[in-house]
């Protein structure tokens, strides 16, 4: 009886083995149609709910096949193949940045709240990192892009002459024109020197990155031009430099160069609030009292300085707001409308 038993067991082990080795292979479209006697078009538009085209009998014969095989749609691959993956990939610089971080967290909620999955890639500010991601981001056939503080790179050149749908945050298209959302940098810069201005202060300066962004460039020539239209000449508003991607250790270095044998300023502008946070330890390391002798201005206002920098007067930037508008930009482009600009009101908090 043993001898005759085993061929059964062999037999009920073999099938169970079909059975586990099939629960690993995904059932092929092919597969259906070939079981169904018809094409594999016909397959694909009866598990798609497109069924206008097949008899009532087809229908109930593939779809009594689908089940008995278990086969389950490829929504992914065929978004990928319609080009609507419903991902965006965000490039962003400098993530430990609260400015940046608020940027993706706001782009991420409205994204999600319209049914897109947003990818997040840190670019550190460095050209090849975005080039990386860009090539990255479009092997995955991703259905936009969405660039914080872009730079000017070979790819970024590339995905603009094919016309990407890219939104550009915080910095315009390096490459030229584009959809923009943002605040007008010139106009905080000049809102930093009105305020300054009117609390009587007289002994002004400025500090910025060496390699600045175009948005710290506007932010700092804004500033300089109302300066100026007050009636303050140029060679009496000090500027200073430094190099650096980190804006806490730019501010510092800047800082230092900016009193180096001379006195601190009366008001001081920083074309970010890290930079601003920079400056205020050169300062406690000098014994230097802030706010009393030197009033210094930052740009962003993160949350973090209602709890850390009471001292600093600050541009709030409305970052919660980004991402509906960034979302909106996106929407548009998919219509195939003209790139524009979104530029959110700014707000300088006096605490």
């Amino acid at each position: 009886m043993r001898g005759l038993d085993r061929p059964s067991q062999s037999g009920e082990q073999g099938a169970m083995n079909r059975k586990r080795v099939s629960a690993h292979q995904p059932v092929l479209l092919a597969t259906v149609a070939a079981k169904a006697g018809v094409s594999i078009a016909t397959v694909s538009r009866i598990v798609n709910g497109e069924t206008g085209r097949a008899s009532a009998e087809t229908i109930e014969r593939v779809q009594k096949i689908v089940g008995a095989l278990g086969y389950r749609p490829n929504h992914v691959g065929r978004a990928l193949r319609r080009r609507e993956s419903r991902i965006v990939a965000m490039l962003s610089p400098n993530l430990d940045n609260p400015a940046m971080a608020a940027i993706a967290a706001s782009v991420e909620t409205a994204l999600r709240s319209a049914g897109y999955v947003m990818i997040l890639c840190d670019t550190h500010d460095r050209a090849e990192l975005q080039d990386e991601y860009l090539h990255a981001m479009r092997s995955q056939a991703v259905q936009g892009y969405v660039l914080v503080n872009a730079v000017q790179s070979e790819a970024l050149s590339a995905s603009v002459a094919r016309g990407d749908p890219i939104v550009f945050v915080g910095r315009r298209n390096p490459a030229g024109a584009g959809s923009f959302v943002g605040i007008d940098n010139r106009r905080a810069g000049a809102d930093a020197a009105d305020h300054l201005w009117a609390q009587g202060i007289r002994d002004l300066a400025v500090i910025h990155p060496t390699q600045g962004s175009s948005a710290s460039r506007d932010r700092v020539d804004g500033f300089v031009r109302r300066l100026k239209e007050l009636g303050l000449p140029c060679e009496a508003i000090r500027q200073a430099s430094a190099l650096g991607l980190s804006h806490l250790e730019v501010g510092y270095a800047a800082a230092q160069r900016l009193i180096d044998g001379k006195s601190w300023p009366g008001g001081l502008l920083c074309p970010s609030d890290m930079m601003a946070y920079g400056a205020y330890r050169l300062a406690l390391e000098k014994g230097i009292r802030i706010p009393e002798t030197c009033r210094i201005v930052g740009i962003d206002d993160n949350a973090l300085n209602a709890w850390i920098a009471p001292w600093l007067i600050s541009v709030r930037i409305p970052y919660a707001d980004f991402g509906a508008k960034v979302v909106g930009q996106l929407q548009a482009l998919w219509a195939g409308e003209q790139p524009s600009e979104q530029l959110l009101p700014h707000e300088l908090i006096v605490r």
